[in-house]
């Protein structure tokens, strides 16, 4: 039997061809999908906890930390997307965009551009924006920020305290911030991941 996807608002349907990457057989419905994916997803941070080194602006990482949340779910799991989205930039845009993000943030961190959260919460949106994988770029992006700022020191974001990945409050008004950030208004989601309550984002 076929998965039978309901997406939260925000979310990225699947083309058929990545819906036949589905590595479990006995998932068919988006409740069973979100229990595979989070057991994958925390196997991803057990190997985050144990390994000595890595460098989260390589988009390398990017890749493979993609594969490790998700590369017992889906075949294609560390893999740029090749399709084009409901959101996101052109699939053929994708390797460069996400070479120029690290590259930008690494120069941004060491000419401190801005306070380390803004840094981290304009490198999240741009995660995002760019949505480089077929499936799974919110939580990516999210975990990708958390390292981030691991990797400077900094504690990570608090991401609202709620929900993120289910349709509800916390991930409208997430979803509201990021489209604000969009035209780029970042006061919202600097709010929204508290990083103004630090009082160290401008």
């Amino acid at each position: 039997m076929a998965l039978k996807s309901v997406h939260a608002p925000g979310a990225t349907p699947l083309d058929p061809d990545e819906i036949a990457g589905l590595i479990p057989g006995f998932v068919t419905t988006q409740e069973e999908l979100n229990l595979v994916e989070s057991e994958n997803i925390l196997e991803a941070e057990a190997w985050l906890a144990g390994a000595r080194r890595f460098d989260v602006l390589d988009d390398g990482f990017a890749r493979a930390l993609h594969k490790r949340m998700f590369g017992k779910t889906w075949r294609w799991a560390g893999h740029y997307r090749s399709t084009e989205k409901n959101i996101g930039i052109a699939p053929e845009q994708v390797a460069v965009a996400m070479r120029d993000l690290m590259a930008d943030v690494r120069a941004q961190i060491e000419s401190q551009a801005w306070p380390v959260p803004e840094i981290a919460a304009r490198f999240h949106h741009r995660l995002t924006r760019i949505h480089a994988f077929a499936k799974g770029n919110g939580r990516h992006a999210r975990l990708m920020t958390d390292l981030l700022m691991r990797q400077c020191g900094v504690p990570p974001f608090t991401w609202g305290r709620g929900d993120l990945v289910h349709a509800g409050d916390e991930r409208t008004a997430y979803i509201a911030a990021l489209h604000a950030a969009d035209q780029g208004d970042f006061a919202g989601l600097l709010a929204f991941l508290g990083a103004s309550d630090r009082g160290e984002a401008a």
